[in-house]
Order: structure tokens, then sequence, then C-alpha cells
């Protein structure tokens, strides 16, 4: 009796020490200091930023606004972001019901034959009502069993667990209407962009017809020049050959038009077809001053900072709802219904049946499981820290690169522009020297090939403008509004 005693006592010190070392918990996860944001952009003191304008105020050209609307409403990309947020917000649903108690609806029949000398054989030796005892006394087979009723199966919310997993999913909802932003923000950017490289690939094009026009010129004159004596077969070849490089690029030119309105069609959801443009690229105009404003409201407005932000939010709570897997889980489960072992006594009053169940349960054997979990979550976790870091470096790289980029560009422009007056002016001095016998046709070459390249670049440079302030538009966090 001792030993038995002893044996009993020994077991439940065994099951309490488990149960106390199965509720040791993670630790939190470390992280790093969060970096300081910078003041300002380079020294810029504006509180005002572009980043806050609509779309449709920052860009005015009617043509550019119809497309970027027709893309938000068609674009695939978009489409497919919203559908991620209904998914999110299912997960946010999911997580709420996680709170409620679990009600089933049951109805089972059985039918079962029991050993005569088992225990649950002898239990059917009941009472007279039962069908399952003969004059002998002796267990007829098969016993019948009958249920129909409600389960229940509830945890009690003890440790905050559920109530994790429920604020980590409603950060991933809101984190999936960011990156619906985000991809809008990109949307408008990337519309606007080809936009603008289509007009100065028209203005290009342009150009090349220009030259095209006055090499062809140049060709008949040359050809006349040898026709009187006064130049030589190699000045035809080269003007020629010039005519030749010209049309080459002019035929270039055509093919990247036809990419770009292609690839704009894509992006607007459509198949290909032609592309409506406003005034020319040196007709154009976006706003004079582009306020950046300071780097702190980058954190309200940029989407993917934003989104990092709500991402690192849901991963904290991932590791809190696994921390607090570790510690005893309390859970309830009731039911009520009617049982009989025959199909006519089932809805009898007295075949009512009740009860309830609570227990505690700890993890006792399966902590390689948990801690396995805890160690993916607290990665997770850090992961999620690096990528708000991340949005934040990049956010600010961005905006300064595209300030800088504005403010070179539009300086390279006016050189360029006086590069090509002057070489117009060669040009024209060219031909009197040329018709005057003064100058050889290489030099008209020259300065036709110049004022060409030139003529180009200067295109090419007021495209960057354009771009670098579109991309400073889209740092700032502007576009989805």
């Amino acid at each position: 009796m001792l030993i038995n005693k002893y044996i009993l006592n020994s077991l439940v010190s065994l099951i309490l020490l488990s149960l106390v070392g199965a509720c040791k918990v993670a630790p939190p996860v470390a992280l790093p200091q969060t970096k300081q944001v910078p003041n300002s952009f380079g020294g810029a003191t504006d509180s005002v930023s572009i980043g806050a304008i609509s779309w449709k105020k920052f860009f005015t050209d009617p043509n550019l606004v119809n497309l970027i609307d027709t893309a938000l409403q068609q674009n695939p990309d978009l489409q497919m972001a919203v559908q991620r947020i209904e998914m999110a917000r299912a997960n946010v649903m999911l997580s709420r019901g996680a709170f409620l108690p679990g009600i089933q609806g049951v109805a089972s029949a059985s039918v079962d034959r029991y050993g005569e000398y088992t225990m649950t054989g002898v239990g059917n030796y009941d009472t007279n009502k039962s069908p399952n005892i003969n004059r002998d006394q002796r267990v007829t087979n098969p016993v019948q069993d009958y249920l129909v009723g409600l389960r229940s199966f509830w945890e009690v919310d003890l440790w905050g667990k559920l109530r994790n997993y429920k604020k980590a999913a409603y950060a991933r909802f809101l984190a999936s209407e960011k990156g619906r932003n985000l991809v809008q923000t990109a949307l408008v950017a990337n519309v606007a962009s080809m936009y603008y490289e289509l007009l100065a690939l028209d203005n290009e094009l342009e150009i090349l017809d220009r030259n095209i026009e006055l090499q062809q010129l140049a060709v008949e004159l040359i050809q006349v020049q040898k026709a009187g004596g006064r130049a030589t077969e190699l000045a035809v070849q080269q003007f020629r050959a010039q005519l030749l490089n010209t049309r080459s690029l002019q035929a270039m030119k055509q093919q990247e038009i036809v990419a770009i309105e292609n690839q704009l069609n894509s992006m607007l959801g459509r198949f290909p077809q032609p592309i409506n443009r406003g005034l020319p690229l040196n007709q154009q105009v976006l706003p004079a001053n582009l306020q950046v404003g300071i780097p702190v409201n980058l954190l309200s407005r940029r989407p993917d900072i934003q989104q990092a932000e709500l991402e690192l939010i849901a991963a904290k709570a991932n590791v809190a709802a696994v921390r607090a897997s570790f510690l005893p889980a309390l859970t309830i489960s009731p039911y009520i219904g009617f049982n009989a072992f025959k199909a006519p006594l089932l809805f009898d009053p007295a075949s009512l049946a009740m009860g309830v169940l609570g227990g505690v349960t700890a993890p006792i054997f399966n902590q390689n499981i948990l801690r396995s979990e805890y160690r993916r979550s607290a990665a997770g976790n850090r992961e999620a820290f690096y990528g708000y870091q991340k949005a934040l470096l990049t956010g600010y790289q961005e905006v300064l690169t595209s300030m800088r980029g504005i403010e070179n560009y539009r300086r390279v422009a006016d050189l360029k522009q006086q590069e090509v007056e002057t070489l117009r002016s060669a040009v024209a001095t060219s031909n009197d020297l040329f018709t005057a016998g003064y100058a050889n046709y290489l030099e008209i070459i020259t300065a036709q090939r110049g004022v060409l390249e030139a003529e180009l670049v200067l295109t090419d440079t007021r495209k960057s403008i354009f771009l670098s302030s579109i991309d400073l538009y889209r740092a700032l966090g502007g576009g989805w509004q």
C-alpha cells in the first residue's frame, strides 16, 4: 500500500514538473535600433510636398490623364492587388472567428458488437429497458446508439495568443491595402513615363524627318555640282551615306515607338492600338516649383514604407502569439442533445443528454515543434525590421536622386540648347562657304551630323527632366490619392 502511494505521489510530481517545464516561454525578439530619418533632403526646408497633390492635378495633359484613368480601371497588376486585399480581409474574419465557440450540429448512428466478457459488454446489463439482454441475462449483439444534438469547442484566450493572431491578420490586411497603393503609384508613374518617352520619340522622329529632307537636298545639290565638274563622286557617296544613316535611324525610332505603344497598351489592359498624344514634348509643362517637404513626411505618404511598417507590426504580433503557445491552454467543450439505444426512444424527454468538459493542456513532447515555429517567427520579425529599414533608405535615396537629376538635367538642357543654336548657325555658314567655294563637302557633312546629334541629345535631356520629375512625384508618395 505504501509502495502504491509512493508511486502515485511520484507520478503526480513528475506530471507537475513536466507542466512547469512546458510553461517556459521563449524570450522576446531583440531588434536593432531604428535608423533616424534625416531632417531634410539635401538642405531643402519646404514643409509642403508635391507628393500630397492628386495625380489628376499634377499631370495637366488631358490625354495622359485619360490613359492613367484607363490603367487604374483595367491594369491586371492592380486588379490582382485588389484580390490580395480580399484574401487578407478573409484572414481577418478567420482570426475573429477563433474567439467564438465553435458549434457543430451532430447526427450520428452506430452499431457495435461487444465481447460478452468485457467491461463494455457487461455494462450493457443495465435495465430491463435495454434490448440487449436476453432471458439468460446474457448480452446480445449488435448494440445500437443514436445521437442528435450540438457540440461545441472553445479555447479561452488566457495569454493573448488568439488576440495577437488577430492583430497580425489585421495588420497584414492593412498592409495589403498599402500594397495596392504601391502598385497604383508605380502604375501612374510608369504610364506617365512611357507617355513622355513617346513624345520624345515623336520629337526625335520629327528631327530625323527634317534632316532627311535637308540631306536629300544636299545629295541633289552635290550631284548637280558633280555634273558641272565642281564636285567628285566621293563627295556624292559621302552625302548619300549620311542620308542612308539618317534613314536607318528613322526606322529604328519608328520601331521604338511601336514597342513603347505596345507596352503602354499592355499596362492599360488592352490590345495594341494607337496612343493619342497631346502637345509636343517642348510644349509640355509640369509644376515649376517641385517642393519635396521634409523626410518625415515619407512615413505617412509612401505606400512601401507604410506597408513595411505594418508587416513589422504583424511579425511582432506573430512572435507574441507563438510565445503564448508555450503556456497552458484552457478549453471548454460542452454538448447537448438526444442520445438513445433505440431510434423510437431518441426524442423522448428522458433521452436528453448534456455535459461539459473543461481542461488545461500544455505542450510537453512537442516542444521542438514550438521552438521551430518560434525561430521561424523570430526570423520573420527580423526580416520585417530590415525590410522597414530598407524602405526608409530607399525612399530617401530616391527623392534625393530625383531632386538632383532635375537640377542637373535642366542645366544640361540649357547648355545643349545653346549648342544646337550654335551648330545650326555653323550649318548655314558652311553651306554659304561651300557655295562660294571656300569650304569642302566634309565640313558640311560634319556640321550637319553635329547639329543632328545635338538635337537628339537635347530631346533626350528634356525627356529626362520629365522622367526625373515623375520619379520625384512617385518617390514622395504621390499617385495613390
